[in-house]
């Protein structure tokens, strides 16, 4: 679990938009509370696309917006350490996309120095217009007005187009792995790498 309270892995990535494709005013700001829901919304959406195929339809399918809006709600209003932030991208007034950033809780990591993406979450309806790369560069200046180092995110290792999604940005492995046991009964692990990049270079 991360500092906000809610499940780590899992993120949607979004690549240039296509050509000749109508552009929307679009902004990435902080998130405020009472777009908890639209938060919710988007993240179990993002997670149905992102997990088809690795987690049983019937929990894809369970899965509630609104116990993931009442966890982002909660995290907005009292979000603990100074440094957890949480931004929305906006296109027109639409909110489209959000991230989530913590100090790492990585057993190799130093909280002070390296930052960790919770989440990165485009809706699936909003790809491929560029919402995932202005999210990506935000969370790369806020790392980087807020001190930190370094800045990781898990991927899920057979998840390519994610994977080039941040090597495309100038991210790297950095050679940490790990499996998580979803049920903690071994019958769902997902294999996951960890990528990084520098904040002062990206």
């Amino acid at each position: 679990m991360s500092d906000f309270g809610v499940p780590e892995p899992a993120n949607l990535s979004d690549l240039s938009a296509q050509a000749g494709s109508p552009i929307a005013e679009t902004s990435v700001r902080l998130a405020l509370p009472a777009e908890a829901n639209a938060i919710g919304e988007i993240q179990v959406a993002a997670w149905r696309a992102s997990y088809a195929g690795l987690l049983p339809a019937d929990v894809l399918a369970d899965l509630d917006p609104a116990q993931f809006a009442a966890q982002w709600r909660a995290a907005l209003l009292a979000p603990g350490e100074a440094r957890n932030r949480v931004m929305v991208a906006l296109a027109d007034r639409t909110l489209v996309g959000f991230a989530a950033i913590t100090p790492s809780d990585d057993p190799d990591a130093s909280p002070q120095h390296d930052a960790l993406i919770a989440e990165l979450a485009v809706s699936p309806e909003a790809t491929r217009a560029g919402h995932g790369s202005r999210l990506l560069n935000a969370v790369v200046d806020t790392a980087r007005a807020d001190g930190f180092r370094r800045i990781t995110v898990w991927v899920n290792s057979t998840d390519d187009v994610l994977r080039a999604f941040y090597t495309e940005a100038g991210w790297g492995p950095d050679g940490a792995h790990r499996e998580l046991d979803l049920y903690g009964d071994e019958s769902v692990r997902i294999k996951q790498i960890r990528l990084h990049t520098d904040p002062g270079e990206a």
